[in-house]
């Protein structure tokens, strides 16, 4: 089973969720997608085992073969090709290595070669999860290729958790899609309820059935308990707003492993997803 953790905004506690409900399972891979800042290691403290380069495929352009026609320019849906009289100019930055370019081409003068974008990490912490995570390159704009390539090593014999990136865009999107559950975490506020709304929107386009853990519980308002009754979004379980969870997050410590009840509480959790489904 493929669970991804969501939200529609950042600091709501997705990593905090995903992380203890890792130690809290047996059999577990950890994938955390959020590339451009990821942080699930820093809670698990893996031992390293495999660091290899992620790469995105560019166009190259020969000019021996080349007439500057036009027709890779006009095919590109992101403008990352420009053809000049003499000259033709590729952006990294726009290319989405979808290829087309090459297809179009009547010269075969295109051909695509990598280029790396970034790193993927995998490594054991505890002999007992599995830790796979991204490390986009500084300077890259796009997060939605060395996602994809981190799901890649997605191990269909364990459990697997997904960390999404906070947001609704097209991160969020590549993270979550082929998960069989979603859960949201989200805080009782009026930031969390307006941004809890947004994912659950992507989420209906998406078909993936998903659940509701409130952190913090205890401040704010019940406008997202309100929320979640009327959509019937059932809420998956309550984290309280309390000081001893975080001094153990401040201090880079899973608090299942300082409270050891809440292990209980994750794995309910879980046999109750697997019931839905």
């Amino acid at each position: 089973m493929i669970i991804s953790i969501a939200s529609g905004k950042g600091g709501t506690g997705k990593t905090t969720v995903a992380v203890n409900l890792a130690l809290s399972l047996s059999n577990v891979q950890l994938v955390d997608c959020d590339v451009e800042e990821p942080n699930a290691h820093i809670f698990l403290k893996p031992e390293i085992e495999d660091v290899k380069s992620a790469c995105t495929l560019m166009p190259e352009v020969n000019h021996d073969l080349c007439d500057y026609c036009g027709k890779c320019a006009s095919a590109c849906e992101y403008n990352a090709i420009v053809v000049l009289p003499k000259q033709v100019m590729v952006f990294p930055e726009l290319c989405h290595g979808c290829g087309l370019c090459t297809m179009v081409c009547p010269r075969d003068a295109i051909s695509e070669e990598p280029r790396e974008i970034g790193v993927i990490k995998r490594g054991r912490s505890g002999g007992s999860v599995e830790l796979v995570y991204g490390l986009l390159n500084i300077g890259e704009v796009m997060a939605t290729p060395l996602i994809d390539r981190v799901k890649e090593q997605v191990n269909p014999e364990k459990t697997v958790i997904i960390d999404a990136p906070p947001g609704t865009a097209c991160p969020v999107i590549a993270a979550v899609q082929d998960s069989d559950y979603c859960i949201l975490v989200t805080e009782p506020t009026p930031f969390g309820l307006y941004d809890l709304k947004l994912i659950v929107e992507v989420l209906k386009v998406l078909k993936i059935p998903s659940g509701v853990i409130i952190n913090k519980a205890g401040i704010g308002d019940r406008n997202v308990y309100h929320y979640c009754e009327e959509k019937g979004i059932p809420i998956l379980l309550e984290i309280p707003y309390d000081k001893k969870i975080a001094e153990y997050y401040s201090e880079g410590v899973p608090f299942v492993n300082a409270m050891p009840e809440w292990k209980t509480q994750f794995a309910g959790m879980i046999d109750r997803i697997r019931g839905e489904l």
